[in-house]
């Protein structure tokens, strides 16, 4: 026998060819590559990001990014303090601009005529600048502050940000977490652009649409904020695009629109007569500027 005493035991040894590594120095590394797994698996603009493009490619992907335009089709209703208020048979027409390259923040890229009645003759026009509501007398033009409130209600459409607003510099994305709504599974995102406008966009788990959303505005009177949530649900497919058929706004827990759509057609190639006023329609009340009208 050989004495060993007095030897030291080095700290790597070699069996034939392979190098062993003591396990005292494996694990350390093991446990922080987990870690850093960990808690880049919950990093909330990469989960934000990530639920939202899923949603984006449950809706149609590139079909609902190259939508150029829509009509609705349907019912609408309107409610004061929960009680009807309005109803009618509604027609929207909408078509989409050409966002600008490289993209700008705050873009409003879209023309929208709102039909309300069974023939065409009063209608609802809005483009990028202006509002007008027109009848057999002529087209009013929309207040600074109804417009405003128009332009700031589509900025927030999680269905507008997906269509025209995604690539925009300074857009935040962040995952809030699960909730239930409705007794159903939804991931939570807030949306924040460089203007700090927020919107919180609840997605359902199991078919990654956008369910609900939740935005304040502040009152122009009671400067108190106002809470405007959109309810989005029965999605059908049109032309390889999904769409909520029903959309119900509420402010302050009070229901004030719903729209019950019974078609939704795309790409349908309307053009921007159906946006623009006709060069014999009379201003009633005198703006200086029309955006849009015919010359």
């Amino acid at each position: 026998m050989f004495a060993n005493r007095g030897m030291r035991l080095p700290s790597q040894s070699t069996i034939g060819s392979v190098r062993l590594v003591p396990s005292f120095r494996i694990l350390p590394l093991a446990v922080a590559l987990s870690l850093a797994l960990c808690v880049r698996a919950e990093d909330p603009a990469a989960k934000g990001r990530k639920i939202v493009m899923d949603s984006l490619a449950a809706l149609g992907g590139d079909r609902f990014l190259q939508m150029s335009d829509r009509i609705e089709e349907g019912r609408a209703y309107s409610f004061f303090n929960e009680n009807l208020s309005g109803l009618s048979r509604a027609k929207i027409y909408i078509r989409y601009l050409v966002a600008p390259e490289p993209p700008v923040v705050a873009f409003l890229g879209q023309r929208e005529r709102q039909v309300f009645g069974k023939d065409e003759t009063a209608y609802v026009l809005f483009d990028e600048k202006q509002g007008y509501n027109v009848t057999y007398r002529g087209a009013k033009p929309y207040t600074a502050s109804d417009y405003e409130r128009y332009r700031e209600s589509l900025l927030h459409n999680v269905l507008y940000i997906f269509r025209m607003r995604l690539k925009e510099p300074g857009m935040i994305i962040e995952s809030r977490g699960t909730e239930l709504y409705n007794n159903v599974p939804v991931d939570s995102v807030d949306i924040t652009d460089s203007d700090n406008r927020v919107v919180t966009v609840y997605f359902e788990q199991s078919t990654h649409y956008p369910v609900r959303q939740l935005w304040f505005r502040r009152n122009a009177i009671t400067k108190e904020r106002d809470e405007e949530v959109t309810v989005f649900s029965k999605y059908r497919e049109s032309d390889g695009i999904f769409w909520p058929w029903v959309i119900q706004r509420e402010r302050n827990g009070d229901r004030v629109y719903e729209m019950f759509c019974e078609a939704v057609t795309f790409n349908t190639g309307v053009t921007d007569d159906k946006f623009t006023l006709p060069a014999s329609t009379k201003i009633i009340e005198g703006a200086s500027v029309t955006p849009g009208r015919k010359k």
